[in-house]
């Protein structure tokens, strides 16, 4: 396979997957935070300013959910037309997994998250909070499952060698207790934990800087629940990202080699392998895996002091209300989030080259048999499709965030008989 179309179908699963996270991280998040303020609701007996909360939340979250799975279905497109290689030498082993996900987040997600906004004003109350909690649940099972695939490529366990030199799959409890999927799960949850939390003060501080009027406290009240969900959440993910910096260097001692900047230890390394596996460059683009390393671990330490911060002034009636500067950068950090987790990203998929399957399967041999060609021409739909999607999400979430909370409910008052809220 030549490096062109290799390069290629890199390039356009890393920009179509880093386009889908941008949703799951948000979604992920905020499907945990709507799941606790209803909880709060119903166990309060329904007080409208938490219903309001749940329904304006509620809004922007579908909004987010549902671009993110269209982007999610055209995105599976790419393994069976780019990386076919992949699933020939090792789908027996994750084919599974990632069936079990699609079943999760297609299916039953959707299914359950169209009951719940029906089923305002329709359900039990109970009836309706058990429905959203199954929608947050079943999240985070699609987020499981899709780690327990990317977990066995970067620390393939649970395998056997086929006779045909594929592997299959031998031990179940050993790929779904991987360390690598189990402590990148950690990541994960407090990361977009941070991405929502972040996001809720952000909209909450635009409205109050701008002087929407908020009689019931609902942003303030929601501005309070992002900058306090906002300091555990960091922390969660600084201490998940901790965990998986020190086992990285058992599993991948390159990624840390390079990251460290240590020549020479590249440079044994990079011996061992090619004594190993034979010759090759087992050196990762070290500029890109490394400064990606750097951008999620400035933006991470941004997003920890300003946490810290941030409860303390929000335990100060003035600053959480009338401080205006405190306001804006509170909008400022609502892409840092992104950033960071983007950034994280790169440095743990390209921080695994040349291995697809690392230590089993190089990149150039997991990419399908395509001409540079053909993955130009597939370059050339998928990207701008998930350009417009993720501009045309962020158009209609905007404008959805700029409307604010105050807007009449459309759907019909409950029954009088009726046992809902």
């Amino acid at each position: 396979m030549d490096s062109q179309t290799v390069d290629l179908a890199r390039w356009q699963f890393a920009l179509t997957a880093a386009g889908h996270f941008l949703f799951v991280s948000l979604t992920l998040g905020l499907a945990t935070v709507l799941a606790v303020l209803q909880t709060r609701a119903t166990l309060r007996g329904g007080a409208p300013v938490h219903l309001r909360m749940v329904r304006f939340w509620g809004r922007l979250y579908v909004i987010n959910y549902a671009v993110g799975i269209v982007t999610g279905l055209v995105m599976e497109f790419q393994f069976g037309l780019a990386w076919s290689g992949l699933g020939h030498y090792a789908g027996d082993v994750f084919g599974s997994s990632l069936a079990l996900e699609t079943v999760v987040a297609f299916f039953v997600e959707s299914t359950f998250l169209a009951l719940w906004m029906l089923g305002w004003g329709r359900f039990n109350k109970w009836v309706h909070l058990a429905v959203l909690w199954v929608v947050t649940l079943t999240a985070y099972l699609s987020a499981y499952w899709v780690l327990v695939t990317n977990g066995f490529l970067n620390r393939p366990v649970g395998h056997a060698e086929s006779p045909d030199g594929s592997l299959r799959l031998a031990d179940t409890g050993a790929l779904l207790t991987n360390p690598s999927a189990l402590l990148a799960f950690g990541h994960i949850v407090g990361g977009s934990l941070l991405t929502a939390s972040v996001f809720l003060a952000g909209v909450s501080a635009y409205h109050l800087r701008r002087g929407t009027a908020d009689d019931d406290g609902l942003l303030r009240r929601s501005l309070r629940v992002g900058v306090f969900t906002t300091l555990p959440a960091a922390l969660m993910t600084v201490a998940f990202g901790g965990a998986q910096f020190g086992e990285t260097e058992k599993w991948q001692p390159m990624k840390s080699a390079v990251f460290d900047g240590d020549g020479a230890e590249i440079a044994r390394l990079q011996a061992e392998m090619v004594r190993r596996f034979g010759p090759g460059d087992y050196v990762p683009p070290e500029g890109l895996t490394r400064g990606a390393a750097l951008v999620m671990l400035a933006a991470f330490a941004v997003l920890l002091l300003a946490s810290l911060a941030g409860v303390v002034m929000a335990s100060v009636r003035r600053f959480a209300v009338g401080s205006r500067r405190w306001h804006l950068l509170l909008m400022v950090l609502v892409p840092l989030p992104y950033v960071a987790m983007t950034a994280g990203w790169v440095f743990r998929e390209a921080g695994r080259q040349p291995w697809v399957v690392y230590g089993l399967l190089r990149t150039e041999d997991a990419v399908s048999q395509l001409s540079a060609g053909r993955l130009w021409v597939s370059l050339g739909v998928f990207v701008p499709l998930f350009a417009v999607l993720i501009a045309g999400n962020w158009w209609v979430l905007l404008r959805a965030v700029r409307t604010g909370p105050h807007v009449p409910d459309p759907r019909p008052e409950p029954a009088a008989a009726a046992p809902a809220y």
